[in-house]
């Protein structure tokens, strides 16, 4: 018996736009002509690649993480499309955010029960700025799952972007050395930890390597697509460059025979479907918007996720 966990930044989904009363108004979302037919193409088409996914694997993921979401009511008109059914609950707290972007997890109902969850909030002084201000970013998410008898701790993360000579270097250093905090504490006590998310950094960065160790050196974390980005595979891009800034990393205990689930492989998924339609741009994901311009597509990352076998 398999079970399949999936991590999928989609894109920026939002709710459609209030139609502007000027031209030139800002949007809610940030997009151009955001409108109903959009939104619901975008469901349908996020809906859609874990279609795909089951179809290739027999089975529909039993925890997803996702990244650039807007708020739980684009979550509620996920799971009540096809594959889900309404099957599958949420977990979602809003973030503080600039973007209004969160992350969220969602779980088959009939495997899996929420044990607890929280959000874990992070704020950055602004420099030569009155205190009051602060700059906050994306929460990490936090839950605390049970399946069948154990227990799985999953931290959902979509750390800052590389921008701007990447002045938030600094924030994902600060931001992991939390996380890993707290994974070493669970750790520490024997229980199960998922780490995924949109790190915005690749397998091989040094943030990403220090986290799979504890204070003493000792190997507590593996991460599986360190390998899969050494063979060149991506599951975005910035210009010419391949990234693989999503990945799955997990405790040491999904290694061993006798755990609840041990890991089998990872895989970044990426059938034609959701690629680029574009020869220029091919083995690249068929994004919904490129700069201003509607593209129709899924996003620009391909989702990935780890096969996982049980006892």
């Amino acid at each position: 018996m398999m079970e399949l966990l999936s991590f999928y930044n989609v894109e920026n989904l939002f709710l459609p736009d209030p139609p502007p009363r000027h031209k030139l108004d800002p949007t809610n979302s940030g997009l151009r002509n955001w409108d109903e037919r959009k939104y619901k193409n975008k469901l349908f088409k996020i809906a859609n690649v874990f279609q795909m996914m089951k179809e290739e694997n027999e089975v529909l993921p039993f925890i997803i993480g996702l990244s650039e979401v807007s708020g739980r009511k684009v979550l509620e008109d996920l799971v009540k499309l096809p594959p889900f059914n309404s099957e599958y609950g949420i977990v979602h707290y809003n973030s503080r955010d600039e973007r209004k972007v969160d992350v969220a997890l969602l779980y088959n109902k009939k495997k899996v029960e929420v044990v607890d969850s929280e959000a874990i909030t992070f704020f950055f002084e602004i420099e030569n700025k009155n205190t009051e201000y602060y700059d906050t970013t994306r929460d990490v998410l936090y839950s605390k799952l049970k399946y069948e008898e154990g227990i799985i701790h999953v931290f959902i993360a979509h750390l800052p972007s590389k921008r701007e000579k990447d002045i938030n270097k600094p924030k994902r250093i600060f931001i992991l050395n939390e996380i890993q905090r707290r994974i070493l504490d669970i750790v520490d006590g024997g229980g199960n930890v998922i780490l995924c998310g949109d790190f915005n950094e690749n397998p091989d960065d040094e943030n990403l390597e220090k986290i799979l160790y504890d204070d003493s050196h000792e190997k507590v974390l593996r991460n599986p697509f360190r390998q899969l980005f050494s063979t060149g595979n991506y599951s975005t891009f910035h210009y010419k460059s391949g990234l693989l800034f999503d990945q799955i990393i997990l405790s040491e205990s999904f290694f061993k025979e006798d755990n609840i689930l041990s890991f089998q492989r990872a895989e970044i998924f990426r059938p034609e479907k959701i690629s680029s339609r574009d020869k220029r741009f091919e083995g690249r994901p068929f994004r919904t918007y490129s700069g201003t311009r509607y593209l129709g597509g899924y996003s620009d990352h391909f989702p990935v996720f780890v096969t996982l076998s049980k006892v």
